[in-house]
């Protein structure tokens, strides 16, 4: 293990590792469910979501093993959020434009994942992309830390933990609860389900608060430790004050991995033909946005968690960038193959980076992990979602820490970075943050006659950025 992950030279042991890499897993073990019904329209149970669950579990821990073995980093892969849900429009429109099966469409959308797989390794291959990191202004990068934080809240008092009513109508903590006039308004609102989100609040800031504590006494597993008492705070009181069974999904659960779905519907389902029909230009419109989106998620999330473990120099740039951009773009590679959405890094595994990761062994347990998913799913299903939430919320607090390098007397800096932190967590997309962060630094130093002070490759990413947020094809 010390000589394979080189764990001595990067402070850390093996316990650590695997604690880490057990922390990032049960944070983001949210997406081996979320993604088939994102991807299938909540088709639970049907020949394609059996496919989608099984390519999401077996894409994840491919890409994640890669960046475990290759390029010696903690960081996990999956299915992006975002992309995935942007993969189901585009599938959507295929079954409009060619009036094929969901399924048939489906498999003519897998061609677009494995052109952008090939496309990015190419890419990474040749550094492009390790120098469009460079690319990026160090301020950037430097808030890109930060702004994660941001969003990692805002997703974890958000769309982590909704509540939804008897009409399907969901309701957050922040918005919803805190953001009531008063208690009686919401509960009249939600009805029945007024229970369910006390419920949910509570567990969600037992575990921030224990996390909290148990941190600043220096236990290194305080964000597992906390996830685990939400849990339990979470699972007594569904069966004792709202009277539920919180283990009521394993009676019936099948612990055997679909494997036929998988081959009928996903495994190497590649449809070029249907995929023809939408037009050349309608195909690299479509191809162009899932690179751009997925190039700079990835890189945000990369510099991001990077800067939070102290991965990166004095210049903001990470040691083994190169490798890391490869194992993403295998990952994505692979998810085309067994049948998935892009695969790209998750900005969840800087919990496993705040539970003390620092090298691939935490990558490569969250991978076995993910394996093991394949036959353990419903085991993983049972920790509710309120209690990862309590461990987004601490990460995205420890990642604020990142403003300290920013210098906040130069309104070159700051003014790209406030744009920044506000479009990450409300556009959901750290990819656009980036950008609108790019446009208003090339916007602010060219129009202040500083244009030498901005690479000629820094302006052609803004450009780019105009064009994908405004020109419609």
């Amino acid at each position: 293990m010390e000589k394979l992950f080189k764990l001595k030279e990067n402070g850390t042991t093996v316990r650590t590792e695997i604690l880490a890499g057990l922390t990032t897993f049960f944070t983001m073990a949210y997406i081996i469910a979320l993604n088939p019904n994102l991807l299938t329209n909540f088709d639970v149970g049907s020949p394609l979501w059996n496919g989608v669950f099984l390519a999401t579990c077996l894409a994840s821990a491919i890409g994640t093993c890669c960046m475990a073995f290759f390029a010696n980093k903690p960081f996990a892969m999956a299915p992006g959020m975002g992309l995935n849900s942007f993969f189901a429009v585009v599938i959507s429109n295929i079954v409009v434009l060619t009036g094929t099966s969901y399924v048939q469409s489906f498999q003519a959308g897998l061609c677009i994942i494995l052109i952008e797989g090939v496309l990015f390794l190419i890419l990474s291959v040749f550094n492009v992309r390790e120098k469009l990191v460079q690319a990026i202004p160090l301020s950037v990068r430097l808030g890109v830390s930060p702004c994660i934080g941001l969003m990692l809240m805002n997703i974890g008092f958000g769309t982590n933990a909704g509540v939804y009513d008897e009409n399907g109508t969901p309701h957050y903590v922040m918005s919803d609860f805190f953001g009531a006039l008063t208690p009686k308004i919401l509960k009249d609102a939600m009805g029945a389900s007024y229970s369910t989100m006390v419920l949910t609040v509570i567990t969600m800031f037992v575990g921030l608060f224990v996390i909290i504590i148990l941190a600043k006494k220096g236990v290194n597993a305080a964000v597992l430790i906390g996830m685990l008492v939400a849990s339990v705070v979470n699972w007594v009181g569904q069966a004792v004050f709202l009277g539920q069974n919180p283990f009521g999904s394993l009676a019936g659960a099948s612990f055997i991995p679909p494997f036929t779905d998988m081959v009928n519907t996903t495994l190497f389902k590649f449809d070029f033909a249907t995929l023809s029909r939408i037009g050349v230009l309608s195909m690299i419109s479509v191809v162009v946005t899932f690179c751009i989106i997925d190039m700079f998620d990835t890189i945000g999330t990369l510099v991001g968690t990077a800067s939070r473990a102290g991965l990166v120099d004095k210049e903001g740039n990470m040691p083994n960038m190169k490798e890391a951009l490869i194992s993403d773009a295998v990952g994505t590679i692979a998810g085309s193959l067994s049948g998935t959405s892009t695969v790209t890094t998750f900005i969840e595994s800087a919990a496993g980076v705040a539970a003390g990761g620092r090298t691939g062994l935490t990558a490569l347990t969250t991978a076995v992990l993910f394996l093991a998913s394949i036959f353990l799913a419903p085991i993983a299903a049972v920790i509710p979602p309120a209690a990862t939430s309590s461990a987004l919320i601490y990460v995205g607090i420890l990642m604020l820490s990142g403003l300290k390098g920013i210098n906040f007397s130069n309104i070159d800096e700051t003014a790209p970075l406030f744009v920044m932190m506000i479009s990450m967590p409300i556009s959901g997309s750290i990819g656009h943050g980036i950008g609108l962060a790019l446009i208003t630094y090339c916007v602010i130093k060219i129009f202040s006659g500083e244009k030498n002070d901005v690479s000629t490759l820094t302006i052609v990413l803004a450009l780019l950025f105009l064009v994908k947020f405004f020109v419609a094809i």
